[in-house]
């Protein structure tokens, strides 16, 4: 588990393709990795990474086909900068919020807006996603555990002060930038949990052509 609240800015030095898989090498002179074991997880940019190989200033991970597929890690090169966080222990301040590192959809940066002492991001998230989306509820974007200031469907606002832009990777974003998104943990619960009886029925397929034909309402 982690809490969103970014210890580090790391680099991007290799991807190395492995046929399905990637190997990711992280470096980041600041992030302490003395307390850091083979086996042990970091959120880089939001995505809980096991560490599988390391060194006093850089790990590696090896990132899977599906993770590179519904995450922004599609659009990262050697050299991006990503941001950091070290899972949590029993004893650390929960600073942020509750945060898995399981991404759950790529949003997209659509409005900028400079205000004097903050700026204002709007970004665009994907539809499946907007009803966990709440007025001053929370939200992870990139790894960083944010508030959620205005909600206009599937787009909500961010009021992001200096100190967050310096510290992450905000101060970088453009119009158009792809970031990953993790819903608050709590609305998939409260979802789960309303269904009542009802949520260990299995999933319907739903009526598409293929079950039509399946069960002979179409004529080959």
């Amino acid at each position: 588990m982690f809490t969103g609240i970014i210890q580090a800015l790391g680099t991007i030095k290799k991807l190395d393709n492995r046929g399905n898989d990637i190997r990711l090498t992280v470096a980041s002179p600041t992030l302490d990795m003395s307390d850091v074991a083979l086996g042990d997880s970091i959120a880089t940019n939001g995505v809980c990474l096991t560490v599988t190989d390391m060194g006093p200033d850089y790990y590696c991970a090896d990132v899977s086909a599906e993770t590179i597929k519904l995450t922004g890690f599609a659009h990262y090169s050697a050299g991006s900068t990503v941001n950091l966080e070290k899972a949590m222990r029993p004893s650390d301040r929960l600073g942020g919020h509750i945060v898995s590192g399981h991404v759950d959809g790529v949003g997209e940066v659509t409005q900028i807006i400079k205000h004097s002492d903050y700026v204002e991001f709007w970004v665009k998230a994907p539809e499946a996603l907007a009803k966990y989306i709440a007025h001053k509820g929370s939200i992870t974007v990139d790894g960083i555990s944010l508030t959620v200031n205005e909600v206009n469907g599937a787009e909500f606002m961010l009021w992001i002060i200096p100190h967050t832009l310096q510290e992450t990777i905000m101060g970088s974003y453009k119009v158009g930038t792809a970031v990953n998104l993790e819903v608050d943990v709590i609305a998939r619960y409260l979802e789960r949990l309303m269904l009542g009886d009802k949520a260990a029925e299995p999933k319907s397929k739903g009526i598409d052509m293929a079950f039509l034909a399946e069960n002979g309402f179409l004529r080959k």
